[in-house]
């Protein structure tokens, strides 16, 4: 049994059991920050989201150089790498030094990003070098899954980058008010316009969705099995290497993003709703068109 196989069985079973339990409880950052700003726990929100999202690049390109069966510098699967650091240079570095303001984070989040990330970078990282997803992605061009899923991906990123700028641009204008400038005060939360927000409060998340979906399916074959209904003792006692094993990193990481942000999402609606009463548009969804 691997460490590679034991890593991709419980990274994907820890969000399955964390992200419902978030249905009744809110991660404390952002908007759901903790009231007592002076808490002892507290991190700068700016800091501590650079140092927790620069770890996953970090991470991807450790076990990825680090590989013996590392592709050559011009290939699919180097091509790939440069897609998620694209990602993560955005994510960790452009937009948050751009943001104006951010509220304090509570350590536990950032601990708990930081496990996330490193175990997300080595699963992602050493599948991409792995002579698995070399071969998948022999002729890679000639496969329409992965010009569809290269567009997917560029499609959810430009999508992510836009609906984060509205966000940004409503602190902008807080700023420029004198609102918000110790990252305490939620008076520099409104209603956003513009783009996909006409119909869902987190465009961003279904951006981003999108874009590891493509990400996805351009990275690797899409895992067509009957998942088995067992018990969660069976599910647990099932070898590491047994499990989905149809089911490779790129798409744990999507269905870790979908069973995390999902309850984030719901519970953030109904934040908005509740905030704005009244004035808060209510043919918008939390994030999924017309559905959810």
């Amino acid at each position: 049994m691997s460490f590679y196989d034991v890593a991709r069985k419980y990274f994907l079973i820890t969000s399955v059991i964390i992200g419902p339990c978030t249905l009744f409880f809110d991660a404390p950052f952002g908007r759901f920050t903790l009231k007592n700003q002076s808490s002892i726990f507290l991190v700068d929100g700016i800091k501590s989201w650079i140092v927790m999202e620069l770890v996953a690049p970090t991470s991807f390109l450790c076990f990825f150089l680090s590989s013996p069966t590392r592709p050559p510098l011009v290939s699919t699967q180097s091509f790939l790498t440069s897609l998620y650091l694209l990602h993560y240079l955005n994510r960790a570095l452009l937009s948050p030094l751009r943001t104006p303001s951010r509220s304090k984070s509570h350590i536990a989040v950032l601990l708990a990003g930081i496990v996330f990330n490193i175990t997300n970078g080595f699963l992602l990282g050493t599948y991409i070098a792995s002579p698995a997803a070399g071969a998948y992605l022999t002729d890679a061009l000639a496969r329409p899954t992965f010009l569809i899923g290269v567009a997917f991906w560029f499609f959810g990123a430009a999508g992510n980058i836009w609906h984060d700028e509205i966000l940004l641009n409503i602190r902008r204008k807080a700023r420029s008010k004198g609102k918000a400038r110790d990252g305490t005060s939620t008076e520099h939360y409104a209603i956003p316009h513009g783009g996909l927000y006409a119909l869902v409060s987190y465009p961003n998340y279904l951006c981003e969705w999108v874009e590891w979906a493509g990400f996805a399916l351009a990275a690797s074959p899409p895992p067509f099995f009957w998942p088995s209904f067992t018990s969660p003792a069976t599910l647990l006692k099932t070898p590491a290497a047994a499990f989905a094993p149809l089911l490779t990193p790129p798409y744990v990481f999507l269905l870790n993003e979908l069973a995390l942000m999902l309850p984030r999402a719901l519970r953030g609606h109904r934040w908005y709703q509740e905030r704005f009463l009244g004035t808060y548009p209510p043919e918008r969804r939390a994030v999924i068109p017309f559905l959810l």
